[in-house]
């Protein structure tokens, strides 16, 4: 065998392994039940994707911000209807107040889900927008 051939195959024999390694810390989303479920046997961190507490006007309720001022915790709401209080340890993101969902990585700490990231789907600026009559008639 040329050695050309031979490196090929250790290439491809290290993309091989690295694509392995790799999913296997890949994470599906759950559920607030599953991922309590999970924190007793499992070390990983877990995704649960939800929405937050919101009133009757559309209003984000149950954020309350720590002693510090530097973490605060929220309600969270998960896919199945759960609610949950989430802790986080850093400041509040930039437009956490306006996201339409939000996805918390974490864990369980006793009965507490303490998110070490938390990662936001706020709205579009860009999405179709329906005009009103008065609004049409000022764009012609």
């Amino acid at each position: 065998m040329k050695f050309s051939h031979i490196l090929g195959i250790v290439v491809i024999a290290v993309a091989v392994i690295i694509i392995i390694s790799t999913t296997g810390d890949a994470s599906s989303y759950v559920d607030f039940k599953e991922a309590k479920a999970m924190a007793v046997s499992d070390t990983r961190e877990i995704h649960v994707v939800g929405t937050l507490k919101k009133d009757a006007q559309g209003h984000v309720t149950g954020i309350m911000p720590a002693a510090d001022k530097l973490s605060f915790s929220f309600l969270m709401i998960d896919e199945k209807g759960k609610e949950q209080q989430v802790f986080y340890n850093n400041p509040m993101p930039p437009d956490f107040l306006r996201s339409e969902q939000v996805v918390v990585i974490g864990r369980y700490q006793g009965d507490s889900f303490v998110a070490g990231q938390i990662l936001l789907k706020c709205p579009s600026k860009y999405q179709e927008q329906e005009l009103q009559p008065t609004q049409q008639a000022q764009l012609n």
